[in-house]
């Protein structure tokens, strides 16, 4: 039997050991936290998984939410300009919903369950200096841990890698108390953009405390957005957040005035740098270890693709090494591996890399999309699909030859 090692106990890394679990391998799993830990921890992401991703942990039975979970039917992408005053609108629904289960609940639950079936996990954290000698215990061993010094071990790849710095810093809240819009009651994403200044998002979400409300703001470094390095409580950070929503998202401050924070560590404040990183990390002569997930491909969240990478990455992976054998997990293999992968991240990595500052010809897809379906559909349907948008959003040249197509599908 294949003896594997992954160190993290996120999205990836459990999705992943679950799934070799289920196949018969010797899984082992290091995490810095228990179950509990987690559970009562700071939120970590706002984790909105589209449907064709519900459907991987659908088919390893890992959707153990699913009916408490909120279902998250569509899209709305509103432009505010000048600030405070709506420029214009779309609004597109996806073949099938979209969820967000707060990463508290699901990977504690999801490393009970892996205890549960017999699986062992270790839980301790992992310096740089612990991974030589953990390697030549194991016949592969994954850095699935997005966080902390491990991931200073892949090197950054500059070709895919176009920025030096974080393009938005960011801050997240839970709420309770939010209402809907009269207009669409139904549970969608809202992206609200300011030009210049960053966005606000909203979605729906499950939390320790049932059904919640979450709030991400996405701002440009240095502007009136960026006002979070104090790290607030959340009743401080709530109140921020109402402040400004006020001045430039007002249409959302009435649906958020009466809000409460969900709980005593329902906040997150950051900002990092959107990378691509080589997959393979070298220990010695005889010793490499594999990247996966936000260790590899970290784009910023403004269009909610980690959880989405994550979810396929670990898939990739897991075909990848059932398809093995019993033939070493050589470097060559793990960097084939990652290109799988990237086959698909690359897509996600370019939606995201391209709505941090949206060319010409895309703010021109979003202006048609308020007056025709079909394109606000198709903008939708790339977010949960992004392999699609190579073939008319990306391109200028694609994207005009696909508006003239669909002219006829105005709305008036």
């Amino acid at each position: 039997m294949r003896r594997i090692l992954i160190i993290g106990s996120g999205q990836s890394g459990l999705q992943l050991a679950l799934g070799l679990q289920s196949a018969g391998y010797d899984v082992t799993v290091m995490s810095a936290r228990t179950p509990d830990e987690i559970r009562n921890g700071r939120i970590m992401s706002t984790q909105c998984i589209f449907y064709p991703n519900l459907q991987i942990e659908r088919d390893l039975g890992l959707n153990l939410w699913e009916d408490q979970a909120p279902r998250i039917v569509a899209q709305r992408v509103t432009l505010a300009d000048p600030p405070g005053q709506i420029a214009f609108e779309t609004l597109g629904r996806w073949e099938s919903y979209a969820q967000s289960v707060d990463q508290r609940v699901k990977m504690a639950g999801w490393l009970e369950l892996f205890e549960e079936r017999g699986g062992d996990v270790v839980y301790h954290g992992v310096m740089t200096s612990d991974l030589e000698s953990l390697t030549a215990m194991y016949d592969l061993t994954i850095v699935a841990a997005g966080k902390g010094d491990l991931v200073e071990l892949f090197d950054r790849d500059p070709s895919r890698s176009p920025y030096e710095r974080p393009q938005r810093m960011l801050s997240c809240i839970y709420v309770h108390g939010m209402t809907p819009r009269p207009d669409y009651p139904e549970p969608h994403v809202r992206i609200n953009a300011v030009p210049g200044v960053g966005e606000q998002l909203y979605m729906t979400g499950l939390t320790n405390t049932g059904p919640c409300d979450i709030l991400l703001w996405e701002a440009v470094p240095g502007g009136p957005f960026d006002c979070w390095s104090d790290n607030p409580d959340p009743e401080t950070h709530l109140q921020r957040t109402l402040e400004l929503m006020r001045q430039y998202v007002p249409w959302e401050y009435e649906r958020t005035v009466d809000a409460v924070p969900t709980d005593a560590r329902c906040t997150l404040v950051g900002g990092y740098t959107p990378v691509v990183r080589h997959p393979v990390a070298r220990l010695s002569s005889t010793a490499h270890v594999l990247g996966m997930a936000d260790v590899v491909v970290a784009n910023d969240p403004i269009c909610g693709q980690g959880s989405n990478n994550a979810v396929r990455c670990a898939d990739t992976y897991l075909r990848s090494i059932l398809e093995r054998g019993d033939r070493p997990f050589d470097p060559e293999w793990m960097r084939q591996t990652f290109e799988r992968y990237w086959d698909y991240a690359q897509h996600s990595t370019n939606l995201t890399n391209t709505m941090l500052n949206p060319p010409e010809h895309v703010q021109r897809i979003l202006a048609t999309a308020v007056n025709n379906p079909a394109v606000a559909r198709r903008v939708a349907h790339g977010y949960a699909n992004p392999d699609d948008l190579q073939h008319w959003f990306l391109d200028p040249d694609k994207t005009e030859e696909y508006l003239a197509s669909v002219s006829d599908q105005t709305t008036a």
